[in-house]
């Protein structure tokens, strides 16, 4: 089966029903838990708990309202479209083009984060070599067919989420004296400067830095128009997102602080690692290397499907070249691929010959569009639920938990969040003053086309 665009080129819908449970599973566990979590853990105590669980929550309330959107109207580019139709053109322009951003500059970050872990394997190949192989095995991958890319995406997960799963049960019968140890039982979570040692600030400074490591749940609603059943999957992404949060983000945070005294979880390196050397298990930090490179890959692989499909979707109203149409016999957008990738490239190059500019502001430039994107999405779930109810209720077979006060609340708190990056240190900042650059190019390119599409069609009606 294919996914007909308007009577253009055609994309095919070659994943299945274990491949969609198994991308909305992996979606919410990126590299960020494995590795970042240890700064945010190392820099708030015990109430990192809190971080996780409210930035969790802000997550889950978004993709809640794109679940509801979502299952209306399963489409190529899913929440572009929702939010063109909902807020206007300059709306899905905007969180297009933001999107389609954003995953481009992540697939050199995970891909230099990659290459890191493997030059402790292979310390004589350079970093910036073994991007580039990274990079290009992933998009031979995509290239290939979608089905190649879910199974790709589907062992990932399958390792992420086996990774999680084991840490738990140790950890848990570690804590409650299983096999012996020497258990703290909940000792930690107040003996070392109690659950607040940094203050309660730190819980929203927390909330800034790790809103990002959930960035990638909502790519299932992308993923779903190349499904065989795309409202079956993306009911089942939205509804069950509320467990994964609290299990594999929530519970695991949990865990590493009653396991480790906060002050002694790494920040550098992988908490998870630390832990597991606590639990006795041999080469414990070789094996957690092996989890993380399996993360970086993951986020890798969804993020070049993420970017290309978004590009593909863009070009249906002339916001991109039309070429990025073309597909293959496959009914690959091959094109959008490449281009896409392109991007990551040269980004990976420029972290070898300018680490400290060049990358350093190609990276903060990507930092904070996937909040503008969540925002956005807000308020075209606000708008398009009072047109739904209006003139299609039979669509709404997925609704948003207390309407509309609640998705008033989830607009603001996603506002918050961005403000909060004025506060939190000089990188947060950076990355907002960048990103909001990047936000204003975007709309002066949108308003560009919007004049010249305009004097053409005025020329037209003239003649």
């Amino acid at each position: 089966m294919t996914e007909q665009s308007e009577g253009g080129p055609q994309l095919q819908k070659g994943l299945q029903q274990r491949h969609m449970t198994m991308i909305s599973l992996g979606g919410v566990i990126g590299a960020g838990l494995f590795v970042g979590s240890g700064a945010v853990m190392n820099g708030t105590g015990p109430a990192a708990i809190l971080s996780y669980l409210a930035a969790g929550l802000l997550v889950v309330l978004v993709m809640r309202m794109l679940g509801e959107m979502a299952v209306a109207n399963p489409r190529v580019g899913s929440f572009m479209e929702y939010c063109r139709e909902a807020l206007g053109d300059w709306a899905g322009f905007a969180v297009g083009w933001l999107y389609w951003y954003f995953w481009a500059i992540v697939l050199a970050v995970e891909a230099v984060a990659g290459a890191e872990i493997l030059q402790n394997w292979l310390p004589g190949i350079p970093i910036w070599v073994m991007s580039l192989v990274l990079m290009t095995v992933l998009t031979a991958t995509n290239l290939w067919s979608v089905r190649s890319f879910g199974e790709f995406e589907f062992w990932f997960a399958s390792i992420k989420v086996a990774a999680i799963i084991v840490f738990i049960a140790i950890g848990l019968g570690w804590l409650l004296g299983i096999g012996g140890g020497d258990s703290p039982g909940l000792s930690n979570l107040t003996a070392h400067g109690g659950f607040f040692p940094e203050g309660g600030v730190t819980v929203l400074s927390g909330v800034v830095v790790v809103i990002f490591a959930f960035v990638g749940a909502e790519i299932v609603t992308i993923a779903a128009a190349e499904s065989d059943q795309p409202e079956t999957a993306v009911r089942k992404a939205t509804s069950t997102i509320v467990w994964r949060v609290i299990v594999f983000y929530v519970g695991s945070v949990a865990l590493l602080v009653m396991i480790t005294p906060w002050r002694e979880i790494p920040s550098e390196t992988s908490p998870f690692a630390a832990a597991f050397g606590r639990f006795g298990v041999p080469a414990a930090a070789t094996i957690v290397s092996a989890v993380v490179l399996t993360a970086a890959l993951s986020v890798l692989n969804s993020g070049l499907y993420t970017a290309s499909r978004m590009l593909f979707a863009l070009r249906r109203h002339g916001w991109a070249p039309g070429w990025i149409a073309d597909t293959n016999a496959r009914g690959v957008p091959w094109k959008a691929i490449l281009a896409s990738t392109s991007v990551g490239y040269v980004a990976v190059v420029m972290s070898y010959v300018s680490p400290d500019k060049i990358f350093y502001f190609i990276i903060n430039s990507a930092g904070a569009v996937a909040l503008f994107v969540y925002a956005i999405i807000c308020g075209s779930q606000i708008r398009m639920r009072r047109r739904l109810e209006a003139a299609e209720p039979e669509k709404l077979k997925l609704r948003m938990w207390g309407y509309p006060w609640l998705s008033w609340v989830t607009l603001v708190l996603t506002l918050v969040v961005v403000a909060s990056m004025l506060f939190v240190d000089s990188d947060a900042r950076a990355q907002l003053y960048l990103s909001l650059i990047s936000l204003a190019v975007i709309l002066g390119v949108y308003a560009l086309i919007r004049r010249r599409s305009s004097r053409a069609s005025a020329r037209i009606s003239r003649e």
